[in-house]
């Protein structure tokens, strides 16, 4: 879910490579000469270099990647490029969509080495297990809450978006299924099925005053938040870990009283792909606790849907930390939502930010 251009990694040789590399299987071999494309966020886990490099050396699978830079984007391009990809990031609120318009195939997870340690609960997760089949891989998950200035504070409520003491202080995500979601926890509703919009545009209106920038990447959030442009913003949890461990950004996660907002996200097999066999490869890998323990102790991840790969995680690991099975019970999942609802909260949110405007 980023969009934030990463440093290039020079180490993971000898023992380093090796560990990375173990578990794909010497079969995997004969695939030299390879090459398959993955459609994802830039900077989200799948391309990180020292990965690519660790895959191809033990698969001789090449892999390269395309970007979105929005939800609608992704999908646009699996429509308009068949046989292009062979391996997609969907966010799950989005794998219903994806299937009813056919752009991706059901996966068998016992095929998959890896999947054995998944968590049972996202493996039966309503957005992808349906219909008698499973329509993505569960991979990465985490939530949606508040990011605070260390110092600054204490912040228990999603309230503090509004609140005096961050007046012209405060940033949002520029994004309509997350900021009603906001207001929804505000107000005490279902996230993904609210009642009141009114409650829910008022409550987002009263943060005027407060709204100092609305963000839409990774990458421009940290160069604001360095910059000192703001003190208190929604944001994502994994997100924060990379904040804090490769920016050194003095930033902390709060989940607030009313709880957070829950995603997850999936890897699918692109229907038209004509190399689902090696993008399942690819997948079985990234769901690989010596693939997610690289990629969180490096530079920081969400969380992983792998239970064996979060236990692998030191004691004290940020990612761990951030992801406490207590916020578990107050977390709302984003579910899928049918277009005229996501078209209802596209609209409030068009005539929120013209009242910030205003």
């Amino acid at each position: 879910m980023t969009n934030l251009n990463r440093r290039q990694f020079n180490r993971l040789l000898g023992a380093g490579l090796a560990g990375a590399t173990a578990g794909l299987g010497s079969g995997a071999r004969a695939q030299a000469g390879k090459t398959i494309t993955v459609l994802n966020w830039q900077g989200y886990g799948t391309d990180e270099a020292f990965a690519l490099k660790a895959f191809k050396a033990a698969t001789g699978i090449e892999v390269r990647h395309d970007y979105f830079n929005a939800e609608p984007e992704m999908l646009t391009k699996l429509r308009t490029n068949p046989g292009v990809y062979d391996v997609v990031l969907i966010n799950s609120a989005r794998d219903r969509q994806a299937q009813a318009d056919k752009l991706i195939d059901p996966v068998d997870l016992t095929s998959m080495p890896n999947a054995k340690d998944m968590t049972p609960a996202f493996k039966a997760n309503p957005n992808l297990a349906f219909d008698g089949k499973t329509w993505g891989v569960p991979w990465v998950w985490g939530m949606n809450a508040l990011a605070l200035r260390r110092g600054k504070g204490p912040v228990d409520s999603y309230a503090a978006l509004g609140e005096p003491a961050f007046a012209n202080r405060v940033a949002l995500f520029d994004d309509a299924v997350t900021e009603v979601a906001v207001a929804a926890l505000l107000t005490g509703q279902d996230i993904n099925a609210p009642k009141d919009m009114k409650a829910i545009g008022d409550t987002l209106k009263g943060f005027k005053k407060n709204v100092k920038l609305l963000w839409s990447s990774e990458d421009e959030w940290n160069k604001a938040f360095a910059g000192g442009a703001f003190d208190l913003s929604v944001y994502w949890s994994g997100a924060v870990g990379r904040s804090q461990n490769v920016h050194k950004l003095p930033v902390d996660f709060i989940v607030p009283k009313q709880g957070a907002i829950g995603w997850l996200d999936t890897l699918c097999i692109p229907a038209s792909s004509t190399r689902k066999d090696l993008g399942l490869q690819f997948i079985d890998y990234m769901i690989d606790p010596k693939f997610y323990y690289e990629w969180a102790t490096t530079l920081g991840a969400p969380a992983s849907t792998n239970a064996a790969a979060m236990a692998s995680l030191p004691e004290g690991d940020l990612n761990r930390v951030i992801h406490d099975p207590k916020y578990l019970t107050t977390l709302q999942f984003m579910g899928a939502l049918p277009d005229d609802r996501r078209q209802a909260y596209n609209d409030l949110w068009e005539e929120v930010k013209a009242f910030y405007a205003a």
